[in-house]
């Protein structure tokens, strides 16, 4: 694996993601990724090879194992880790479609002219949707996952003992696990870890939400003060000017007085 291509790679996404999401990174890469390279393929291993039954009986031993074990453990969460972190990448993916338009637009028109973008790496517009969009997508994809293991293992749990009945057996066949134990840590573990990345991602996309909303409620009730102190100072300006166009004009009621002087001489 190459660590300093992921390290750039996870940087490149914590720079745009918010303090759930850097929470969310964090997780992913310690107790996901990290687990899952050092530890998951030693726990597993070759599980055909170490899964027995109790007979000789040829292709029982098979039919069994497929019926337990339909997907590897491994593979699963392998397929798993890469359909919740690739999403990520679309965020970085579209910062960078817009530096590089802002790059164009400045190229083009002058470095001195109007910017398409106040910040490229805030999250407005398309961007904004991009990243809720992707938010839900790995929702989604925990969500499923954890239903799959639920739905193929029957459980979370692996007993000693599991009962095969399976054709060709030709009855009903005891068959052993090998470290069932273990495996019911690590796989508690992983869907443990799977449900708190779904909890991030919910409280992030509510929290994304929530300040979308707030900031639409401000601008409304600016743009609702402006229009009214833009009222008031109409109505004032057209009241004043009423009186002053009365005081300029007299009207034909208004009585100039006379004075008429007596002299004596």
């Amino acid at each position: 694996m190459n660590w300093a291509f992921l390290q750039g790679l996870i940087s490149g996404v914590n720079k745009y993601s918010t303090a759930f999401g850097r929470v969310w990174l964090s997780i992913v890469f310690l107790f996901r990724i990290l687990v899952f390279v050092v530890a998951a393929e030693k726990v597993w291993g070759d599980e055909q090879k170490d899964f027995s039954c109790n007979t000789a009986q040829p292709g029982c031993h098979n039919v069994c194992f497929d019926h337990f074990f339909p997907v590897s453990h491994v593979r699963l969460w392998a397929l798993q880790l890469i359909f919740v972190t690739c999403p990520s990448l679309l965020v970085v993916m579209h910062v960078a479609y817009r530096d590089e338009r802002e790059r164009k637009h400045a190229e083009k028109y002058g470095e001195g002219c109007r910017k398409l973008y106040k910040d490229t790496g805030k999250k407005r517009g398309g961007l904004w949707w991009t990243y809720v969009l992707t938010l839900l997508f790995k929702i989604l994809v925990d969500a499923t996952f954890v239903f799959l293991i639920y739905y193929l293992y029957e459980g979370y749990d692996f007993p000693i003992v599991v009962k095969c009945t399976e054709i060709p057996c030709p009855n009903t066949v005891d068959c052993f696990i090998s470290r069932p134990t273990e495996k019911r840590i690590f796989t508690i573990f992983m869907v443990v870890t799977s449900l708190a990345c779904i909890l991030l991602s919910f409280f992030e996309v509510l929290y994304l939400v929530g300040k979308r909303c707030k900031e639409c409620l401000v601008s409304m009730c600016k743009a609702e003060s402006s229009n009214k102190q833009k009222r008031q100072t109409a109505t004032l300006n057209g009241k004043y000017g009423v009186e002053s166009e009365l005081l300029k004009t007299p009207g034909k009621n208004s009585a100039v007085p006379s004075y008429n002087v007596a002299m004596s001489y």
